[in-house]
């Protein structure tokens, strides 16, 4: 798997997690990343994008609460998610921010917000 994606957890309505995605520094210098989710019984959506130039983008539904920021000494990126809610929850891959071109999804980090 090119990238790993931890950090997830269960939490409270209106807590906080910081999730990290890990990979090689030339993935991170080539592709534009997102980050995924997938909510039991739907379809995987983009929530959260960042251009090899550092341009980032964030969905309506997560707006002014997700934030993504990559790091370059840690070969990381992350999604650092304010407010959360209970329609937050489900499984968060991140992945090439693409619409064809992906990379082996692996497992995921589950994010669980109780009411």
């Amino acid at each position: 798997v090119q990238l790993q994606a931890s950090g997830g957890g269960a939490v409270q309505a209106g807590g906080s997690l910081r999730l990290s995605c890990v990979g090689s520094r030339e993935i991170f210098s080539w592709y534009p990343i997102g980050w995924y989710r997938q909510a039991p019984g739907n379809q995987r959506d983009l929530v959260a994008t960042i251009t090899t130039g550092g341009t980032t983008w964030t969905a309506e539904s997560v707006k002014g609460r997700f934030t993504i920021s990559r790091d370059g000494a840690d070969n990381a990126v992350y999604l650092h998610m304010n407010s959360l809610k209970p329609d937050d929850t489900g499984v968060y891959y991140c992945n090439r921010a693409s619409y064809t071109d992906y990379f082996d999804w692996g497992q995921g980090t589950l994010v669980t917000v109780s009411s």
